[in-house]
């Protein structure tokens, strides 16, 4: 049986390259067309010219927060459109389901076989057709429950819709179907297999598991596998669909091949150099909605060389914290993209870092920015200058030499005391 769910994870890079970007003006002119949202985004845009990163890279970054906020303008007149504008289609057949995520944000769900593009990563965590997966994912609301099922389906397995809670009534269907496997979060499958413990029920057929929603630490790993499960994560978000997922391989997380992913430095949308930590930015090939540069909010990194298990799609590292640092300093909230405005204004400085330090209400910052500029004195008035203008805040400024920040994707760190 073959170790790769089709023959477009093992293409050459050359090959998949040239494909994602033959499909990207299509999509970005399906986009403006079709999306009345995307359409006033990308009103100045001639799709035709979009043929490179680069040019992606040009585009505006829609963040979660401005679709939340175009849904809410949509929703206030009785024609309103629900999705703010961004969904290519309506209610109907080509719309089957909604689903809602916090704020509320609604997600609508196209009618495509395998709509959110899951069956990849369920392959990839070892489910193989004719198998039965027990599905413990929402399937009310939030869309993951019927996310993973429609993979399950596509990829050829049976799912029982566990869905959430009932930990005693879980552990008896798993005991009675012998389900090969399990998705849903891992805290929870860990809830269930001490449940079952506890009731004195064996679960033998219960070998597998792909999580998501939660993080999975290598310590939670070894747990699993110390009860004969071997789980792997997958990167999937209700804006977008899956857009990563483990391998036996273990060294990351490998893209779909239906995503273009950019790493951008937070607050900003501007590629950061290949192995820098910054922001997920995502343009999906989905035409019913086509989302095209989508800040996920999430923090990763993009891993050199192929993955070992024969996919050569680009690996990240996997979600590593929020790119979202927007802090309150003296009664004014500062935001990444200001230090990034400070940073452009100064060709010597490659990256900064602003540091909040003391007690609330009693706050210092400091600016600490990479140089290699050999007279930081005239250097450092005019980058405190434009602190204050960009911040309308007082800071300090620190020169360190280049490389010394750390690689975390902060642009903000709230080193302040709570206590």
């Amino acid at each position: 049986m073959s170790e790769h769910y089709d023959a477009l994870e093992t293409r050459d890079v050359a090959v998949r390259e040239a494909a994602l970007m033959a499909a990207l003006p299509r999509q970005v002119a399906l986009a403006r067309n079709s999306s009345p949202a995307l359409g006033q985004i990308l009103r100045d845009v001639d799709p035709a010219l979009v043929t490179s990163r680069q040019a992606l890279a040009a585009l505006p970054v829609t963040r979660k927060h401005e679709l939340q906020e175009r849904q809410q303008a949509g929703r206030s007149g009785n024609q309103g459109d629900v999705f703010g504008g961004f969904s290519s289609v309506s209610y109907g057949q080509r719309m089957p389901r909604i689903f809602s995520s916090p704020g509320p944000i609604y997600e609508p769900e196209g009618a495509a076989r395998d709509y959110w593009r899951m069956a990849r990563a369920i392959f990839a965590a070892g489910f193989r057709p004719g198998e039965l997966i027990h599905n413990c994912f929402s399937y009310h609301f939030v869309p993951a429950g019927s996310m993973m099922e429609s993979g399950a389906h596509a990829l050829g397995c049976t799912v029982f819709a566990g869905g959430t809670g009932q930990t005693e009534q879980q552990v008896q269907a798993m005991s009675q179907l012998q389900p090969a496997g399990y998705i849903g979060t891992p805290s929870f499958l860990k809830i269930i297999l001490d449940k079952a413990a506890d009731m004195g029920v064996s679960l033998p057929s219960l070998k597998k598991a792909m999580f998501g929603g939660e993080a999975f630490p290598p310590s939670l790993r070894d747990w699993f596998a110390e009860r004969g499960v071997a789980g792997y994560q997958c990167y999937a978000t209700a804006d977008l669909g899956s857009i990563a997922y483990e391998t036996v391989a273990r060294e990351g997380l490998v893209l779909d091949e239906h995503v273009i992913l950019e790493i951008v430095r937070p607050g900003t949308g501007d590629p950061v150099a290949p192995g820098e930590v910054g922001e997920v930015v995502v343009t999906t090939l989905n035409p019913d909605y086509p989302l095209i540069r989508f800040g996920t909010g999430d923090l990763s990194a993009v891993l050199a060389g192929a993955c070992p298990s024969g996919r050569s799609n680009t690996r990240i590292k996997g979600w590593m914290g929020r790119a979202d640092q927007t802090t309150k300093i003296r009664g004014m909230f500062v935001h990444p993209g200001q230090i990034a405005d400070i940073v452009k204004r100064f060709p010597e400085v490659a990256r900064a870092r602003l540091v909040v330090t003391g007690e609330m209400a009693n706050d210092a910052m400091t600016l600490k920015v990479e140089t290699a500029c050999g007279g930081p004195d005239a250097l450092a008035a005019k980058i405190g200058e434009a602190i204050r203008d960009v911040t309308k805040l007082r800071g300090a400024v620190e020169f360190l030499l280049p490389g010394s920040l750390p690689n975390d994707g902060k642009v903000i760190e709230d080193a302040r005391s709570y206590t």
